[in-house]
């Protein structure tokens, strides 16, 4: 069964190709933390599909499954395992790989292949299809994620890893046909969890300077920030609140940020300390709705939110959990309205008009700028008879 659904809600080190000389590709590229190298068998480098048309895709295939692959994805997966590349990293070096043998600009449909290749021969249970002229490529995942497409097969959910690149496609009204190719080994399915961002070199960064004031003092910070976290999220999509709200600082962001806020909230009281943290999240960003900024809904991880000139509600949430998570490791829950979500934070002592979830009275810390000057405990004026939702409880000790 075949069915679509649409959920809506550094570049190049060095390149040396050897091919006539010795039978295989050197390549070089710097890839986050280190230089990267690796050999391709030129029996790798298959012409590309005379045809987009499952026959000519399995021909592709079968090429390629018969020439001297294995040493290139051992290399990759050893990379990973080196590194500890969570798989959306991982596909990022997959993409870079693929852009050296095949590049993206120059054949869109065989670049695609060699990805679909490489994520399959790493273990991944990833699917190919057709929709008109347009190769289509799955991958299975069992997680909630939202705003791009995906199939469902016996009861599996495949998400769609290359949506971005067909913006005004509807797969409503070409829905994609499936091309069936038998891979043994891809069973894995693929997770957009991110647990750890990579240890980028410390020259990468660029120093961003914000400023709040808190209690008629002025509060000034020289934040390290690396371009490629936009990159790395750039087709990052909608992932569930858990996931989201623990994607990681990087260790230079973290080194910038974190141990000036704790010497600035040192000797506060958790209550002033916590109030310190919201203050800076609601105040030190310029705000801008996403529809405004992106065009449509887009979450910003934490160090995201920090490098971006614009956030709005989703994103200062985030980085208002990472950051008294970090340093009160407090109990929190995300609380969702219509048009808004905010926090509210655990204390001993209860404080303002709680929110009780499953027995446990929670006191909401608003990290996004409103019309009134909300303190601890206050929720805003137009929030009050709304509904809402709990959509992410943290407990210390989950993580």
């Amino acid at each position: 069964m075949f069915r679509v659904v649409l959920y809506i809600s550094m570049f190049i080190g060095c390149i040396s190709h050897t091919l006539a000389q010795s039978g295989s590709g050197q390549y070089c590229f710097e890839f986050y933390e280190s230089t990267y190298n690796l050999e391709v068998d030129q029996s790798v480098h298959i012409p590309s599909p005379p045809a987009l048309e499952p026959s000519s895709i399995r021909a592709f295939f079968t090429s390629l499954n018969a020439s001297k692959y294995e040493p290139m994805v051992d290399s990759m997966l050893a990379y990973r395992l080196r590194y500890q590349l969570n798989d959306w990293l991982y596909y990022q070096l997959i993409r870079r790989v693929a852009q050296q043998i095949s590049p993206k600009a120059e054949n869109y449909t065989r670049y695609t292949l060699y990805k679909w290749f490489l994520l399959s021969k790493s273990g991944y249970d990833a699917r190919l299809a057709i929709a008109g002229d347009k190769i289509i490529f799955y991958v299975y995942n069992d997680e909630d994620i939202a705003d791009i497409p995906f199939f469902m097969v016996d009861d599996r959910k495949y998400m769609c890893l290359n949506i971005h690149d067909y913006p005004k496609a509807d797969l409503h009204t070409n829905p994609p046909l499936p091309v069936r190719i038998s891979i043994p080994e891809a069973t894995r399915s693929f997770s957009y969890k991110i647990t750890r961002l990579p240890d980028f070199r410390p020259e990468q960064y660029k120093v961003k300077k914000l400023e709040f004031k808190y209690k008629q003092k002025t509060y000034h910070f020289a934040v390290k920030l690396n371009p490629e976290i936009e990159t790395i999220f750039a087709n990052y999509p909608g992932v569930d609140f858990e996931s989201y709200f623990n994607i990681p600082l990087s260790k230079e962001t973290y080194g910038s940020l974190i141990p000036l806020l704790k010497q600035n909230i040192d000797g506060m009281s958790q209550k002033k300390g916590v109030d310190y943290l919201m203050r800076f999240t609601r105040y030190a960003f310029l705000y801008e709705d996403d529809e405004e900024n992106f065009g449509k809904e887009k979450r910003l991880s934490a160090e995201e939110t920090l490098f971006a000139k614009y956030s709005d509600c989703d994103d200062r949430a985030a980085l208002f959990f990472y950051l008294v998570k970090e340093i009160y490791n407090l109990p929190m829950i995300a609380v969702l309205y219509p048009t808004h979500i905010t926090m509210a934070v655990r204390f001993d002592k209860v404080i303002g008009k709680p929110i009780i979830y499953q027995g446990k009275a929670y006191s909401i810390c608003e990290p996004t700028p409103q019309k009134e000057n909300l303190q601890i405990g206050q929720l805003a004026q137009k929030l009050k008879n709304l509904p809402y939702q709990v959509v992410y409880q943290y407990e210390p000790g989950d993580f």
